[in-house]
Order: structure tokens, then C-alpha cells, then sequence
């Protein structure tokens, strides 16, 4: 994926993203060579207001991001290998052409090529707001001083069949996920044992639908997520802690019938940077669901 002329997206006016041409469809933005082999490029448009920025960068990476992963692409930015997230500079340097995009630009406002390049690779959580020069280490477990034991009970309703056995927490094997490997899911419900859990589903009929508080297989009306007969390929939740007790959240991932291994972790108080939103790819069935409640990821 390039930078910069006829492109399938451009970032402008703070966050907002204007898609002019189909992806995979050849763009006309950097020379025939990544013109041929970008199936997407995306333009980030110029602004002298520090503010309206932040939103178009945080948004342009992300979209940059999630495209990368969306065709199988590896998230560096301008690495050595052919593959991978391309700026205009790259491909002058490598392939051909005079334009040195988007690094001055970037650099005006603050953003250096080894930010630009952790961004890309690690992502925005929803809020925006985790501009960091390093990654964020993971932080090691500690021994809380009244963490209770969570646990966390949910299923998977498969589409046109029944409701599958509950998975309690996670664990390897097929009894260790919620789902079918290479199966349609329509419905979902999650319970735990202490605190409360609120979720909800995205499908590709509906869009997001409305949270749920309550879990029972029978009400599928208020103790379920989901609309039968209709494909969820996005699940969001949030846990909460009782009063008084160590902080917990809830840590989820997914699969989908389109890509094969788990898509990244999501914490559900955007810790995790770049998979804060929700689990799943919209618009590819999700086949595989494992959740645990806890205060760091043991995934």
C-alpha cells in the first residue's frame, strides 16, 4: 500500500475517510509498478491545524492498518521485503518516481518515520489517543490484594442448527473456544459468576446491535446477542468489577472462516493497542470465540 492522483481512500477533515475508487481496482497514484500491486492506496490529505490532524493520522493509520491485515499484508512500513505498508518514498527509492511522501508532511506536525512506522504496526485503540513512541510493554502479573476468581461462561448458536455446548473461560482443543471451525454463528450468549458483563454483536444484515445484560439461551429477545438466520462477524463486551475488588476486564479474541489463526486480543478498556474496538472482520463470519475475565491477558 502506497500514499498518493487517483486512490482508493483519502483522510481528511478530521477523521473522515472518502473512499473514491473500488480496492482491488488499479489506482493511479504512484507509478505503474505499485499502481499494479497495491490493492489499496490511500491518501492522507494536508491541514496546518494540529487538532484536525490527530484525528486524520489516528484514522489514516488505522485504515492503513486494517487494510494491511484485510489482504493479508504484513504491517511494516517500508521494510526491505516487497510486501508490506508502502510509502511514496519507498517506492522512489526502489522502484521509481521523485516524491518523498507522506514523511514531511508527517514530520511538520510531529510525527517521525519510527512513530509512523509503531503506529501502523501496533494501531489506535477506539479512543484515539495512544500515540507512543514504543510499544507498550504488557504488564506482568502482580499479586492483587482482593482479585477474585472470574469466571466466564458463553456460547455460540450455529446458524440453521442449534445452540452449541457452553465453554467455560478458554483452553486449548475444540472444547477450548465457542464455535465451529469453518461455521456460520447467528446468536451469542455470555454469563459470568461475579460482577456483570454487557455485549452485543455486529452482523452483516444488521450492523451492531443493541447491548445485552442478561444471558438465557430461551430469550433470544433480551438474554441473547444476535438475530437468527443472521451472520455475527463482530462481538464487543465490557466487564465489570465489583466495588472494592482488583480491577478486571474482560480479554476476547476470534477467528474467522476466512483467515486462518486468532485475530488479535481485545481488552475491553483499550489496553491492547489496535484491537480495542471489537473481535471479528467485518464482513467474514466468525467461526471461533474465546473469552477469560481477569487483570492482564493470558493469551
Amino acid at each position: 500500500m502506497v500514499q498518493r492522483c487517483y486512490v482508493q481512500y483519502i483522510v481528511d477533515d478530521g477523521g473522515k475517510i472518502y473512499r473514491v475508487g473500488a480496492e482491488g481496482y488499479q489506482a493511479w497514484g504512484a507509478g505503474s509498478w505499485a499502481n499494479a500491486n497495491a490493492p489499496v492506496q490511500i491518501e492522507l490529505a494536508q491541514t496546518y491545524d494540529n487538532a484536525e490532524f490527530h484525528k486524520d493520522y489516528v484514522t489514516y493509520v488505522n485504515l492503513l492498518r486494517s487494510s494491511a491485515i484485510k489482504y493479508g499484508i504484513p504491517t511494516d512500513v517500508d521494510s526491505s521485503a516487497w510486501r508490506g505498508v508502502k510509502s511514496h518514498l519507498w517506492v522512489t527509492n526502489n522502484v521509481w518516481g521523485d516524491h518523498t511522501d507522506p514523511y514531511g508532511y508527517l514530520a511538520s506536525h510531529g510525527i517521525t518515520k519510527a512513530q509512523f512506522s509503531h503506529d501502523v504496526k501496533y494501531g489506535f485503540s477506539s479512543s484515539g489517543n495512544n500515540v507512543n513512541p514504543t510499544p507498550t510493554p504488557t504488564p506482568k502479573p502482580s499479586v492483587p490484594t482482593n482479585k477474585k476468581a472470574v469466571h466466564v461462561t458463553y456460547a455460540l448458536h450455529q446458524k440453521g442448527k442449534k445452540w452449541l455446548n457452553p465453554v467455560k473461560d478458554f483452553g486449548s482443543g475444540s472444547n477450548g473456544f465457542a464455535g465451529v471451525p469453518n461455521s456460520v454463528h447467528d446468536m451469542l450468549y455470555i454469563k459470568v459468576n461475579r460482577g456483570s458483563i454487557k455485549y452485543r454483536v455486529h452482523t452483516k444484515e444488521d450492523g451492531w446491535l443493541p447491548w445485552v445484560h442478561k444471558a438465557n439461551k430461551n430469550d433470544t429477545i433480551n438474554g441473547v446477542a444476535g438475530i437468527k438466520g443472521h451472520t455475527i462477524d463482530g462481538v464487543q463486551m465490557y466487564y465489570t468489577t465489583p466495588s472494592g475488588e482488583t480491577y478486571q476486564q474482560s480479554y476476547y479474541r476470534s477467528q474467522t472462516t476466512q483467515r486462518t489463526g486468532y485475530l488479535g486480543t481485545c481488552a475491553d478498556n483499550g489496553t491492547v493497542a489496535g484491537y480495542d474496538n471489537f473481535a471479528g472482520m467485518l464482513g467474514e463470519p466468525l467461526d471461533r470465540l474465546q473469552i477469560h475475565i481477569n487483570n492482564y491477558s493470558k493469551y
